[in-house]
C-alpha cells in the first residue's frame, strides 16, 4: 500500500514536469521522452534525493536531457508561452475583447525580458515554486534567485508600462 502511495505521489509530480517542459515549448513528444528518463534515474537515485527537493530534481533531470537531446538534434525553439484566457461566456464580447488584448500586451513585454529573466517569472509565478526550488532548477544560489526575481519584475513592469503608454 505504501508503494502504491509513493507512486501516485510521483506520478503527480511527473505530471507537473510534463506540464512545465510543455509551457516552456518543448514539444510534447520530447516532453515525455525527457520525463520518462527522469522517472528511471529518479527510480535509480530515489534513497539520495531529498523528498522536499523531488520535484525540482525532477524538472533539472528531464531540462538536462532534453537540453543534450537539443544539442544533439539542433531543431527546437524555447519560448515561454502564457496559457491561452478561456473566456467566460457571461462576459460581453468587449470586455473578453479587452481580456485578451491585455493578456497579449503583458505577453509581448514578457518576450521582450532576458531569457533568463523570462524563466524564473514563470518558475515562481506558472508553477508556484519556492525560491529555493527556482534556485535548484537554475543552479543559482537563494540571493541571486531573489535578485534576479526582483529585476525581472522591475524590468516587465518598465517594458509592459512603455508597451501600453505606446498604444
Amino acid at each position: 500500500m505504501d508503494d502504491l502511495i509513493k507512486g501516485k505521489e510521483l506520478n503527480e509530480e511527473l505530471n507537473v514536469v510534463y506540464r512545465y517542459l510543455c509551457k516552456v515549448g518543448v514539444p510534447k513528444e520530447d516532453a515525455k521522452d525527457a520525463v520518462q528518463e527522469a522517472a528511471i534515474k529518479y527510480l535509480i537515485h530515489f534513497d539520495s534525493i531529498p523528498l522536499k527537493k523531488i520535484r525540482s530534481w525532477l524538472i533539472r533531470v528531464a531540462l538536462n536531457f532534453y537540453y543534450d537531446q537539443y544539442r544533439k538534434q539542433k531543431r527546437i525553439d524555447l519560448d515561454v508561452n502564457l496559457k491561452k484566457v478561456a473566456a467566460d461566456f457571461k462576459e460581453n464580447p468587449e470586455s473578453i475583447y479587452l481580456e485578451l488584448e491585455k493578456n497579449n500586451d503583458l505577453k509581448q513585454a514578457i518576450a521582450k525580458l532576458k531569457p533568463d529573466y523570462q524563466e524564473m517569472l514563470f518558475l515562481k509565478y506558472q508553477l508556484a515554486l519556492s525560491y529555493e526550488e527556482i534556485g535548484q532548477i537554475v543552479n543559482k544560489s537563494l540571493a541571486s534567485v531573489k535578485t534576479n526575481l526582483f529585476r525581472a519584475k522591475k524590468q516587465l513592469a518598465k517594458v509592459y508600462k512603455e508597451a501600453t503608454e505606446n498604444e
